[in-house]
Formats: C-alpha cells, structure tokens, sequence
C-alpha cells in the first residue's frame, strides 16, 4: 500500500492550493487506477491466470461483450478475418501482431526474413477465406537499441512480401518500446459474397484437405534452437545448418498459398470450410469443428510430412513423433479446408493438395485415426501464443 500512501501525500500537497476536480482530475484517476489494479492484481480467489484459460477461451471470453451493432459488420470475432461491407463484395480485415522473445528471437531471425514473415502471416489469412489481398498496414514499437538501418533492412522484407503479392503498404503506426521488438501488420483484402469461406460451414461427409506439408516450421525452429544452445555454451562454436534449408526457411520465411486459392478458382471449387495452419492441425481441426458443429476423423498415415522434418524429431529425440510436430508446431501457414465430395474429382488433380480424412457427426468428436485403426481424440495442446487473428 505505499504506492497509495505517497499518491495520497502528493494529493495533501495540492488540494489546499486548489480544491477544483476540474483543474485536477488526473490525482483521483491516478489514485483510482492504482487502487483498481492493486485490487486486481492481489484478488486472490478471484485472480484467474491467463496460463489457466488460454488464448481461445480468453478470446472467446471477450467476444462474449462485444456484438456486432452495424449493419456492414457481417463477420467479427471468430474466423481468420473479419468481414465488412454491405455490398456484394465484402472486405476482408485480419491483424497480426510478433512480439521479440515470443514469436521471435532476434539470436537467428534476420530483420529482412522477419520483416517479410510479419507480412506473409496477416496475408494467409486472407488467403484463408478464399480473399484476393490489396493492402497491409504495419504498426511497430521499437526500442533504442536497433539503428536506422536496420529498421530500414526490417522494411526491405516488408517491401519484398508486398512485391511478391502485389498489395499495397498503405499505412501504420512507430511508437518507442522499452524493451525490444513489436510489429502489428493488418492485411486488408476482398472477396466476393458468395466466395467468402469460413471455418463454419463444413457438413457432415466432406472431405477434409490440406495443402503442402505440415510439421516442418516447428522442425525449423527446433533446429535453430538447438544450435543456438550450443553456441550459449560454447561462443567459439560456428552452427552447421547444412542440409536444414527447407524447414529453416518454411520457420524463416514462410508463404501463404495462394498459388492454392488461385488453383481452386480454376477448378471451380469453393471450400465449405477453410482455415490457416498457424497453431498447428489438431487446433485448426478443433476450429473447424466447433464452427460447424461436426466432427471429424483424420487418418494420422495421410498427413503430409516432408522427410526433412522426420529427419529433425529423430536427431532431437527418440521419442520425438513427426506426427506430433504436423499437429501441435504450428506456423506452416498451409490451407486446411473442407470440400464437398462431389469436388474430389477436381481436387485430386491440384499438386500439392492432399485429402487426410472426413468430416462426421458433432456427437463423434475430433478424432485421429492411427495406421492401427484406432481412433484418438484430437486435442490442442499448450497455450498457442503464436496466434493473433481474429479467433
């Protein structure tokens, strides 16, 4: 209580010499604030920890308050973007924020890689409601410790991902961080009404696909931190990434794929359902799922793993599963989507598309199915920091 006990000085200070609220508000909000947040942080039983919840229930718990009170609102809280318009082509509006020493650590990130990541990630989610992207604004703190330069190297990347998809930076925002690296990018882009997917419209016998391969962003850093603890211990150690390169820049670098959007398009094919792997397959599939109220069975021997990232879980550990890196790495940035099974015909001719399993009844449950044929109920592990969409 000696924060409020010197507050309450400075206010005996200067109430005598002006007993106005109106010409000193800021000592009763001061004081109101601190008493408010000491209430909170000290509330015992009635503290919950945010570890306890988790990011999509803390989510969830949010949205819960705020309702959509426009009409060209059509989608808030709870897909890869929200959607606005009121008109038959709807925008598209996702954000994505990467905080330095949580979603990346500048030991073996170089500015220009992450610069073009930030983008890459906000525009897969446009990719993951069939949108076509336009613009991207990108809001960053900065603290003193990086130059001029290397902000400068960080907007290269930027420039790069915009160049390579065509949109447009078109704004933000620079602000002074205290400690390290924050940078926010929101990708704006537009679909047609009857084109835009969401995570809710899966049904019952569809087929569900995914694009490239999955596990292999997680295999990625789980190599540069390994070599990153060598080097901890032993500062003369020079890394050996020889023979890393996919999976290093699947972490580095990813893509979203909208060489797959654009595919779909010429096969006439919208997905019933569609999302982006950001936190890993079993969570996307949890997604899904709970949107459409269904279930699903995903048959664990048709997930997509590159032998790269076989080959990482067998040199971290002998108990390490690929499978476990496809579900739970998360940041592959592939396309989960359903499809009707009228569409297989088309869809097994796209390169790079694979059918992993099939959507079933709410009362089933998510559910892999191992080379055994036994069913496991899928879950989400860990809190999936990782994740800023609109979930």
């Amino acid at each position: 209580m000696l924060g409020i006990h010197f507050l309450c000085v400075i206010f005996e200070i200067v109430q005598p010499a002006k007993n106005n609220l109106i010409i000193f508000p800021f000592i009763y909000i001061l004081i109101y604030n601190y008493y408010t947040m000491e209430q909170l942080e000290y509330a015992g039983e009635n503290r919950t920890e945010l570890s306890s919840l988790g990011e999509f229930a803390l989510i969830n718990r949010i949205a819960e308050r705020f309702k959509p009170n426009n009409k060209s609102t059509v989608k808030g809280i709870g897909d890869d973007c929200a959607v606005i318009g009121t008109g038959k082509q709807k925008v598209l509006v996702s954000t994505n924020t990467m905080s330095e020493g949580v979603q990346f650590d500048m030991m073996y990130t170089p500015l220009k890689h992450l610069g073009y990541k930030a983008v890459a990630r906000s525009l897969s989610n446009i990719a993951a409601m069939n949108g076509v992207p336009l613009q991207v604004l990108v809001s960053m703190a900065v603290s003193n410790r990086y130059s001029v330069e290397a902000i400068e190297e960080l907007y290269e990347g930027i420039y790069r991902c915009c160049e390579r998809y065509d949109v447009d930076l078109v704004g933000g925002d620079t602000t002074t961080s205290l400690s390290g690296l924050v940078i926010t990018v929101t990708a704006v882009g537009t679909a047609d009404e009857d084109k835009v997917v969401y995570r809710s419209g899966a049904k019952q016998y569809d087929l569900i696909c995914c694009s490239g391969d999955l596990g292999s962003a997680y295999s990625g850093l789980l190599v540069l931190e390994r070599e990153k603890v060598t080097y901890q211990a032993d500062p003369s150690f020079q890394p050996d990434l020889d023979g890393y390169d996919y999976v290093l820049e699947r972490f580095l670098k990813p893509e979203p794929r909208f060489d797959i959007i654009a595919e779909l398009r010429k096969k006439e094919i919208v997905p019933t359902s569609m999302i982006d792997v950001s936190d890993g397959l079993a969570s996307e599939l949890l997604h899904i799922c709970k949107e459409s109220s269904c279930g699903c069975e995903v048959y664990e021997d048709r997930i997509p793993i590159d032998y790269q990232t076989t080959r990482v879980c067998s040199e971290m550990s002998n108990n390490m599963l690929p499978v476990s890196n496809a579900l739970n790495g998360g940041e592959d940035y592939e396309l989960l989507f359903t499809i009707s099974q009228n569409d297989y015909e088309k869809v097994k001719t796209i390169e790079g598309v694979h059918v992993i399993g099939h959507i079933t009844d709410q009362a089933s449950g998510a559910k892999l199915v191992t080379p055994q044929n036994t069913a496991i109920k899928l879950v989400a592990q860990g809190w999936p920091s990782d994740s800023n969409e609109n979930k």
